[in-house]
């Protein structure tokens, strides 16, 4: 199962962890598993190389394991399109929970 964990500061998004795999299909030939990382990698593309951000960005492969954590201090323009950036991601990743509730699954804490 992939766990997506959102770790929350009030209402603002922090960081997010990615783990797991869905189980859904063999490794190299499942789609949940390939929508997931095309959704983390662009969304990690955009905070650091398209905003020019510095987001801690871990990626553990031998545990299936992406996290991004977001630098403090970000502008109010920053701030705003980063936390809609998450946001996005985290409706995203929902959104594939109720359509595949036995393979993903998304918390906020």
């Amino acid at each position: 199962m992939i766990e997506a964990t959102f770790h929350m500061e009030g209402s603002r998004i922090e960081s997010f962890r990615v783990e797991g795999h869905s189980g859904l299909a063999s490794a190299g030939e499942d789609i949940l598993c390939a929508a997931v990382t095309s959704a983390v990698r662009l969304t990690e593309c955009a905070v650091n190389d398209v905003l020019g951000l510095e987001a801690s960005v871990k990626v553990k492969p031998e545990k299936a394991l992406i996290s991004l954590k977001l630098p403090g201090g970000l502008g109010q323009t920053n701030e705003s399109t980063c936390q809609t950036l998450l946001a996005g991601l985290m409706v995203y990743f929902t959104q594939l929970q109720e359509e595949y509730p036995d393979n993903i699954i998304v918390m906020e804490v």
